[in-house]
């Protein structure tokens, strides 16, 4: 039973029937007593006492000290109980009393795992039923994560203890570091920072050319394709395109070329593609030249296009075409060539009829002299008797001329020419009867050189090594190996 309260000094109040609370021991009363005090003073919070406090004072009015007080009144339940949400308490009264909560009793406060302390993690219960500090449990919470760039990341929890985040990358890119970290109790995450790389290369493709032909007449062929666009597959950005090997739009010889495109992103990764250009020359059976004459063609002598022409060496007649050309179909065009002796008629009717014989086929070299006992006559044909070589080399046939009308002669070496053609010969080129006289024609039947007097081989033929059809007629000596002393 609750003893009847006491009036407190320099107060007043009445007595009032009141319930009992089981849960303030032997004094079980509530305080809440309608006493009252006088101005400027307060009413004591003891439970079993009523008297006044000076305001503000800190000290009670009957001039007791605290610890008075609490000898007084220890082992009563003081400040309220500790509650601490996510967290442990644990203490200890000074006196060992039943209750933990009285005045002088120190609490020690933990937090449960994920949690940190707020405040005091130690409080003392004081005489002004508080405790001496604040405190909370607060969930531990890590730094927020660096968005990584080209990428992100999501997590089960935002940045509290135990979320677990995941990264990821955007296409394209590769994740470099910890795909899951979690927020641990140090306040720390469990892995660094991740970035998002782009290590995957870029993507090209080559062009697919098929096999070319080379233009007719020619060994090479021009070939052009689109350059091709590579894709890079993070940011789509490529710093470079380089091409190994011809370009498009060059020329390509026969055979196989291969070539390469590389491509670089901004990342430095690079791909390559390879791919090839095949060049054929379509030719036609190979052509020789015909025995005792030439042969000489333009490209590779035996290409679709190419033309060879033919000619024969002197004394020999062209049979057959004088040019032949490799067709589409890979076949010569014109009939095969060949170089026969050439078989001069002495028979004509007329002299232009004789040296037509001659024309774009041989020079003509007319010897006259009146008598075949003329000095010069002898010397120069004693020293082209010894030429001869030199003669066939040069495509030279010698014609002579000897006596006078009408006991005039004339011959080609072994072929009598008659009287009256030898006569319009001389008529023709106005070449007089009665003294020595040389004539030398060209393969056009012009008239290039007149001599009154011999003159040696080499003389004659060092002037006809400047006429211009000579200088090619040399070369093909030249390839045919063709050569003599004189």
């Amino acid at each position: 039973m609750c003893q009847p309260p006491k009036t407190p000094r320099n107060g007043g109040g009445d007595v009032l029937p009141t319930a009992c609370s089981p849960d303030w021991h032997e004094w079980n009363c509530p305080p809440a007593l309608p006493f009252s005090c006088q101005q400027f003073l307060s009413l004591s919070p003891f439970p079993d006492v009523s008297y006044c406090l000076l305001l503000g004072s800190g000290y009670w009015s009957y001039g007791d000290d605290e610890d008075s007080y609490a000898r007084r009144y220890k082992g009563t339940p003081w400040c309220a109980p500790i509650k601490v949400k996510h967290g442990y308490v644990s203490c200890r009264s000074p006196r060992g009393e039943h209750y933990l909560n009285v005045m002088g009793a120190r609490c020690t406060i933990r937090c449960k795992k994920g949690y940190e302390m707020h405040g005091s993690s130690e409080v003392l219960c004081m005489a002004s039923k508080r405790w001496s500090g604040s405190y909370a449990c607060r969930e531990i919470r890590c730094p927020k994560l660096d968005m990584p760039a080209n990428g992100g990341y999501k997590c089960s929890d935002g940045s509290y203890f135990n979320s677990r985040c995941e990264f990821f990358c955007s296409p394209g890119y590769t994740l470099k570091g910890e795909r899951f970290v979690t927020c641990l109790s140090s306040k720390t995450w469990s892995g660094g920072q991740s970035t998002c790389v782009d290590i995957e290369p870029p993507k090209i493709k080559c062009p697919s050319i098929r096999d070319k032909t080379a233009d007719p007449g020619k060994l090479t062929v021009r070939v052009t394709w689109d350059t091709p666009e590579g894709k890079d597959t993070a940011d789509g950005i490529l710093t470079d395109v380089i091409l190994k090997g011809n370009p498009p739009g060059t020329r390509f010889t026969e055979g196989d070329h291969k070539m390469s495109y590389t491509v670089y992103d901004r990342a430095g990764n690079k791909a390559s593609c390879k791919f090839s250009v095949r060049v054929r020359v379509r030719r036609c059976g190979p052509l020789t030249p015909p025995e005792n004459g030439y042969m000489k063609c333009d490209s590779d002598t035996d290409n679709y296009g190419a033309t060879c022409m033919f000619s024969c060496m002197g004394g020999f007649e062209l049979q057959g075409s004088s040019a032949r050309v490799c067709q589409s179909g890979l076949t010569w065009a014109g009939a095969e060539t060949t170089c026969l002796p050439m078989n001069i008629n002495v028979g004509v009717r007329s002299a232009a009829a004789l040296l037509d014989q001659f024309y774009e086929k041989r020079r003509v070299l007319i010897v006259s002299a009146p008598t075949a006992a003329n000095h010069y006559y002898r010397f120069q044909m004693d020293n082209l008797q010894h030429s001869q070589c030199g003669l066939d080399l040069r495509h030279i046939t010698v014609i002579e001329l000897v006596g006078t009308y009408s006991a005039q002669i004339g011959r080609i070496r072994h072929r009598i020419i008659p009287p009256a053609l030898a006569l319009q010969l001389r008529l023709l080129l106005q070449i007089s009867q009665s003294s020595y006289n040389m004539v030398l024609l060209d393969k056009q039947g012009v008239d290039k050189m007149r001599y009154t007097f011999p003159i040696t081989a080499a003389e004659l033929f060092t002037t006809i090594d400047t006429f211009p059809l000579r200088k090619d007629e040399m070369l093909l000596q030249q390839q045919a190996g063709q050569s003599c002393q004189s």
